[in-house]
């Protein structure tokens, strides 16, 4: 097993110093230097988001969520589906203006599609209002990066192809003041057929467990009260370190630690969710009763071509195990429709899944090919309004499961986490449930980062409505 390679502390140091060097230049602009990071994807782009404003705040910006205003614009990329491709080529398109009026304006892009040498081409000939590219194996030199652009003004491509490594130390600057996320992990080894992932993001690679709960601890002096555990596979940690460990012995590791606090993961990737996983959820008391275990197809073909390496059966056996120790247990995934090949009949194998399973919710999507994996060149001879089709005959059934099974919530009481002031006028605050459904609630003297009792008064297929008890 390859071990992980770590950023030295100097390095990082080193990064710092490239830090307070940028800083002594923006001390000498007239207006206090403001930078707009713009994330895009998965919860592990904006723990990436969070580190690349960690470094900002450290080079003296502040930030903004204007265009005009900024001095510079980093833009952090998702490569997951086309459609997220095609909003940031529109929305860095749309920067050449702003960087007209702001000559001195520096444009950054970074995440998943920086990775991809397709996207660097792209950016190199046809964006060259864009001043720096980097990929996510390189983020710890982000400091560094802008120090060259500051004084050299010459345009930077850093994408180098390599596994991965970590780097510890980096500062962080979290948006959200009850939740955070902490990456235990980085990269994956899956290579599903239809997933550019281990393409961008390199091999799994763990941080150590004291790093984690270290970061962890912090997050709980400060007030957090919902951690989330974040990785590709998360049921892969630890394959990669010198000691015995796994992801189970972490999460024990975490729910020791003293305070009153949520721990939640994703994702986990069937073929590595144990019985000693679930044994662990069901005997930590901290570790919300959740959980998000992508199963994409229902039929045991479709699942072999997508290289998933889990079958139709092992999945349902799986849940079972897990409902009988967690009867509660609330259950999401994951689900492409019109995978290559996938005929009408396999995927009505997909909706017995549903009907047998009864998750809570879904993140569904039509089959993207994404350029570079081999789902992108299989023969794909299903109509596009076939597709879409069966795509609404899921969410329909979906839709239909979540609203009954919200309605079940009704004259409960649950203790809930409230997480922010309502965007509905019609109640006071939101908030979530241990297992993370939303609720609207509607009462005073609450406040965000509270653990309150709120008694469920009405439901639809979206979320929960209720008073403070």
């Amino acid at each position: 097993m390859k071990r992980t390679t770590l950023i030295s502390p100097a390095d990082v140091d080193q990064q710092l110093e490239h830090c307070q060097a940028v800083a002594a230049l923006a001390a000498q602009w007239p207006d206090k230097p403001l930078a707009f990071v713009d994330t895009y994807g998965c919860q592990q782009n904006e723990a990436d988001s969070e580190r690349i404003r960690g470094y900002l705040a450290k080079m003296g910006f502040g930030f903004t969520d204007n265009e005009e205003e900024a001095r510079i614009i980093v833009i952090n990329t998702c490569a997951i589906r086309e459609h997220a491709e095609h909003r940031v080529f529109g929305n860095v398109g749309a920067l050449v203006h702003t960087k007209r009026r702001h000559p001195e304006q520096l444009i950054c892009l970074c995440g998943c599609m920086a990775q991809q040498p397709r996207v660097v081409q792209a950016i190199r000939e046809s964006y060259r209002h864009v001043d720096l590219v980097f990929g996510p194996h390189v983020l710890w030199k982000f400091p560094e990066m802008v120090h060259t652009l500051l004084t050299r003004r010459s345009r930077m491509f850093l994408t180098p192809d390599e596994p991965g490594s970590i780097a510890e130390g980096i500062p962080v600057v979290r948006q959200d003041r009850v939740r955070a996320w902490v990456s235990v992990m980085y990269g994956c080894n899956n290579f599903c057929s239809y997933c550019v992932v281990p393409y961008v993001r390199g091999r799994e690679r763990s941080r150590r467990q004291p790093d984690i709960l270290a970061e962890v601890r912090q997050l709980v002096e400060e007030g957090y009260k919902d951690i989330t555990l974040l990785g590709q596979n998360v049921n892969s940690y630890g394959r990669d370190l010198d000691e015995v460990t796994d992801f189970s012995d972490l999460l024990e590791a975490v729910n020791a630690i003293p305070g009153d606090f949520l721990i939640r993961f994703m994702t986990s990737h069937p073929k590595d969710a144990t019985q000693k996983l679930f044994e662990t959820m069901a005997r930590c008391e901290k570790v919300a009763p959740v959980l998000h275990l992508p199963f994409q197809a229902g039929n045991d073909r479709v699942l072999k071509v997508m290289n998933r390496r889990h079958t139709r059966g092992e999945y349902l056996e799986k849940i079972s195990r897990l409902k009988e120790l967690i009867p509660d247990i609330v259950l999401t995934s994951d689900i492409i429709v019109g995978f290559p090949g996938e005929t009408t009949r396999e995927f009505e194998d997909t909706l017995k899944v549903l009907e047998e399973v009864r998750f809570d919710a879904l993140f569904t999507f039509i089959f993207s090919p994404r350029p570079g994996t081999p789902a992108a060149e299989m023969d794909d001879p299903m109509p596009r309004e076939e597709k879409l089709a069966n795509f609404n005959r899921l969410t329909a059934l979906q839709d239909k499961i979540s609203e009954e099974k919200h309605a079940a919530y009704v004259g409960r009481t649950l203790r809930c986490l409230i997480d922010a002031p309502s965007d509905d006028a019609r109640y006071d605050f939101s908030a979530r449930t241990p297992g993370n459904r939303l609720v609207r609630v509607a009462g005073s003297g609450a406040r965000p980062g509270q653990f309150r009792d709120v008694r469920i008064t009405d439901s639809n297929k979206w979320s929960l409505s209720g008073e403070l008890v």
